[in-house]
């Protein structure tokens, strides 16, 4: 494809500057690369968050956003098990793909490149919009729970040598609103594990959604440490072992360590995702206010989604 420059994307100038609306080139994927025409793309805190403060090291000007969701207009070399295609044809399904913080594999902007080792298909019975909630929070739970250096290092329950080893053990998982999809799939991953009770906290609007997922208890997130844990112990007399915090924002993190039993682990991330999703209006640019909405609270237990097709 020749290099052309027709990509829209909201880019940050500099360091806590403000998104302005430019474009950019489309590029060339390269080996084991694809070339994605992404038609929803899915916000995070962490977002804003390298806006205000570059908690992510990005070079600048910057475009970020790392939850894609689209068709392949462009195979790289060596590209074997994706085709070039859109939903409708009978050559290829839609793609899903966790991106990186480098701006032509980002996900604010109409094309980018992704790797095929993130990159998987979107069943039938799945839209843009709700298979871009996914890459992110499932891919953080994953590490967090089963990762060996960056996570808890539990047996995953797909692998022949599990026997269920965590079954009946106590776990917390610290939601929150705005950290839906994390927080839910590590409810379902938990669940899998055999682990019980399964024990999460969330805002009181949330308490039917997270034990649709799994959770076999549920308590409001604004207790604090010491009421948590009294509530708990209602619940269970076994020591609490393993803590999955999905906030972890200074207060959570406080929580946690004191639920935490001696020599137990506490998973922390600063990644946030909720499965609901809301769609936002005029395309791209309706990042920018949605970034804010974020920055400012104003959303819970939704995960905003953009169309970057739809840019006027």
């Amino acid at each position: 494809m020749p290099v052309c420059m027709n990509n829209q994307s909201p880019v940050l100038p500099q360091k806590q500057g403000n998104f302005e609306l430019s474009s950019r080139s489309i590029p060339n994927p390269g080996v084991g690369q694809l070339l994605i025409k992404i038609q929803s793309a899915a916000l995070n805190p962490v977002d804003y968050k390298i806006q205000d403060t570059e908690v992510v090291a990005i070079q600048y000007p910057a475009v970020l956003g790392t939850d894609i969701a689209g068709t392949v207009e462009e195979l790289g070399e060596g590209v074997e098990n994706f085709r070039k295609g859109d939903r409708v044809s009978d050559n290829s399904l839609p793609v899903v793909a966790h991106g990186k913080f480098t701006n032509d594999f980002t996900a604010f902007q109409q094309y980018t490149l992704t790797a095929t080792s993130f990159t998987a298909n979107i069943p039938a019975s799945e839209s843009f919009d709700s298979a871009a909630t996914i890459p992110v929070g499932l891919d953080t739970a994953l590490v967090g729970l089963y990762g060996k250096h960056y996570g808890a290092g539990v047996t995953p329950p797909w692998t022949e040598n599990d026997s269920g080893h965590e079954s009946k053990k106590p776990i917390v998982i610290l939601g929150g609103s705005s950290s839906g999809f994390i927080r839910i799939a590590a409810i379902q991953l938990a669940r899998l594990s055999g682990f019980y009770p399964i024990i999460t906290t969330a805002s009181a609007s949330n308490e039917e959604l997270v034990k649709g997922y799994g959770a076999t208890h549920f308590f409001d997130r604004s207790l604090s440490g010491k009421q948590l844990l009294a509530a708990i112990s209602e619940v269970t007399d076994d020591p609490i072992k393993l803590v999955y915090d999905a906030i972890s924002l200074p207060e959570t993190q406080s929580v946690g360590w004191e639920l935490l039993a001696d020599n137990g682990t506490l998973i922390l991330t600063l990644y946030a995702k909720p499965s609901k999703y809301e769609v936002l209006p005029n395309g791209l640019e309706g990042i920018i206010g949605g970034l804010e909405r974020l920055r400012l609270g104003q959303v819970s237990g939704t995960k905003l989604v953009a169309h970057p097709q739809e840019t006027q």
